[in-house]
Order: structure tokens, then sequence, then C-alpha cells
């Protein structure tokens, strides 16, 4: 398998250099322990994959840690809750040591997990102030294509100026969406239907009963294809359980499990006061589009291409794209947005940076037009109450070349991601 360099490397060393701990979340098989055993060569790596160390991590953490050096990789470190106040007094010991010492902090600990929920909840009560957080996601297409910008998609000057450098050719794009962005495909040539398949079942037996018990494993495979077929699509509870088999309150919770585990993104309504009524469900967005692939049987790139379901394919992969820009740099998702309101005008993604607030629409056509930017003007009452500017607005789409379709209206490629 071929190593392809991820973009976070960069952000995750800095983080190693000012926290004592750093925890990396995402799915499972993003690459979470293979970053942290690339980005450091003396600390001594654990898996908790490995019943024996488990054990004795559960049972007897004291006698655990005499066994390891001082500075670890835990794996897959939900397992073992057992070990956060431990580490905890470690990182006292050694903050107390180093002062007395005049002596600069280290990063004794460097944790992957792959289900957030769980671990924040032990992180509050034993870490809190000394643990660093980055969400892992997939392979992203700039890494696939080895394109070293870091910075976070924004449209605007700034960054389009940056990534016109690199701009990517997207005559393989359907490709890239099918085969999705888990390491173990993108880099190697393991079999597409074989992997998923095993993904699903191994994620179901150990992540989800990890964190409530599935009586049959089908209704849980029937939920994760209903979540996958509504992509793009605002969150029903009830249309999901119809064709789930279940209640809607179990619904909801297992919404909350796979976004915990990084599989999906729920993505809220942009509010402000200035604007007009506007609806509070989010939309919610599959993070790999070859699960969604899988999960919802389009088995090839031409049928995604050509069937009814490219443009909700299109639109998941490059919100997927942007959240990955995000994570990557070390930014916070929690500034992008759609736009709905009550007559169901809707902007496909807001995003606030900064003081600035810019509207996107995500098209899968190779002919933008300004008339599919219409629904932009409904956030002119920011800029004019002065709260926020409002910046340029862009349309993501397949024509080739980036250019103005009006003033402050970019058409801007896809290959710009």
């Amino acid at each position: 398998m071929a190593w392809i360099e991820r973009t976070i490397t960069d952000y995750l060393v800095k983080t190693i250099n000012t926290f004592p701990a750093v925890l990396i979340t995402g799915p499972r098989q993003v690459g979470k322990s293979s970053l942290l055993q690339t980005v450091v060569e003396s600390y001594d790596y654990i898996t908790f994959d490995n019943p024996l160390l488990l054990q004795q991590a559960k049972e007897d953490p004291v006698l655990f840690f005499m066994n390891h050096s001082e500075k670890m990789i835990l794996d897959e470190i939900q397992y073992a809750p057992e070990l956060f106040p431990y580490m905890k007094i470690k990182i006292d010991e050694m903050r107390l040591a180093a002062l007395k010492g005049n002596r600069s902090e280290q990063c004794l600990f460097l944790l992957s997990g792959s289900q957030a929920y769980h671990l924040m909840q032990n992180v509050s009560e034993s870490l809190a102030g000394r643990l660093a957080i980055l969400p892992l996601q997939g392979i992203s297409y700039r890494e696939q294509k080895n394109v070293k910008c870091a910075l976070p998609f924004v449209p605007n000057d700034d960054y389009l100026s940056v990534r016109k450098k690199e701009s990517l050719d997207t005559s393989n794009l359907w490709s890239i969406i099918h085969g999705g962005s888990m390491p173990g495909l993108v880099a190697s040539h393991e079999d597409w239907e074989t992997f998923y398949s095993s993904y699903v079942m191994t994620y179901i037996e150990r992540d989800v009963n990890q964190l409530t018990k599935i009586s049959d494993q089908g209704d849980f495979m029937r939920f994760m294809a209903a979540v996958a077929a509504r992509s793009g699509e605002l969150l029903n509870y009830d249309s999901i359980a119809k064709d789930t088999g279940v209640s809607a309150t179990t619904v909801k919770r297992w919404i909350q499990i796979l976004e915990s585990s990084g599989l999906i993104l729920q993505l809220y309504p942009y509010h402000n006061n200035h604007l007009k009524r506007m609806i509070k469900t989010p939309k919610l967005f599959f993070m790999d589009t070859g699960l969604m692939a899988w999960l919802t049987r389009w088995l090839t790139p031409e049928t995604i291409q050509h069937g009814a379901k490219a443009g909700q394919f299109f639109e998941t992969w490059v919100v997927s794209e942007i959240v990955k820009s995000f994570l990557n740099a070390g930014k916070s998702v929690r500034d992008l947005y759609y736009y709905r309101d009550a007559d169901q005008r809707e902007i496909d993604l807001v995003m606030e940076v900064g003081r600035t607030v810019y509207p996107i629409e995500i098209k899968m056509t190779g002919k933008p037009d300004k008339k599919m930017a219409q629904a932009f003007q409904l956030l002119e009452p920011i800029s004019k109450a002065g709260d926020l500017d409002l910046g340029d607005g862009a349309i993501i789409n397949q024509y080739p070349h980036l250019m103005f379709l009006d003033k402050g209206l970019r058409a801007i490629p896809v290959g710009y991601l």
C-alpha cells in the first residue's frame, strides 16, 4: 500500500509540540493510527485490538503504565476509559517536573479513537485542558492528487489565487466519488465490494454494539442504507423509521451514533436576526461517498454519473471535501451552514469566516448561470444591518475554468476544492 501524505500533518505536529496529549478522532479505518506512527518515532505503540493489553489496561492501569515507556500512542482508546484518570496524573506530574526544572512540557500521549461522543464523556471528566482533539476524515481529493495547499476552502481572492496554481483535472471525478475516501481503497487495489461489506459488518459488530445493543444487525444495515439514500436532504426521523422498520426514537438515537462515529455530518440552518423566518431542521450528509454508494447499491461510477442520484452524490462529495479542507487545516466546521426559509428558498452552503458570510451553490452542471444564485440576495439584510459583510458568492460546478458570472459572483470549478 502506497503512503499518501496527509494534509493535517503540519497542524498535528504543531499541536503535539503544544499539548501534553492529543486525540485524533474519526471513522474507522481513515488512517488515524498510521498518521500518528508516521509523525513520531520514539513513542511506544499500543493497540487495544490486542485483548491481552486491553485486559491489563482495564484491570490494572498502574501495571499497564509500568510496562510501557513514558510516551505512548494508544490506539482505539475508547475501549480502555479506565486509563484516563491515570493519564491525568502522569500529565500533571510531568508538568510539575517541567516547571521545577525550567524545562519545556512534553506530549506524553497520542490517542486515536473512532467514537467521539463516548470519548468526550471520559475526556471532559479527566483530561479537560490537557488534551487537543483533532477530527480526521478519509483521504481528500487534494491528498489523492498530492496538492500541497493546506488552506480551508473559502471562495475569496486569497484562496482562489493559491488553488489556481494547483487546480485539478476532474476527468475521473465519478471514479473518485464512487471509490470513496478510505485509505485502504485509495492507496491499494482492494476489492471495493469486499472492503465496504467488511467495513460495515465490523463497524456494527464493534463500534455500534459498544454504544448500544443491536438485537437485529439487519435493522441497523437498513437504517444506514436509508440514511445514505437521504444524504443532502433534510433530516426526517419518521421517514427513515418507515423505511427501516423501527421507531423514530430509535432512529434519532442511531443518527447520534453515526454522527459520533464520524460517518455523517449534520449541517444546521443559518440563523441571523435580520433574516426572514427559517426552518430549524438540519440536513445530513454522508462523509464517504464510496460507503454511500455501497449502501444504496450504486455499484459503478457510470451508474452514479448517469443515474437519478447524480446530483445528490455530487453535492455530498463537494460538502465532504470542503469539510475535510477545514479539518485538515485545524479549523472547526461549526461555521458551515445551509439556508432555507419558510418559502422553500434555499442556499446549499453558507460559510461564515470571521465577519464575512459567503453563499455557495453546488451544481453538477458544466454550464453555470447567474440565475442559479438568485437566492443569494436573501442574505443581503445581514450586510445592510452592518452586522457582517457579504462576501462574493460562488457556484461550484463542473465547468473547467474559474470565471465571474456577475459582480460578486464566481463560477468555481470543482477542481478548486
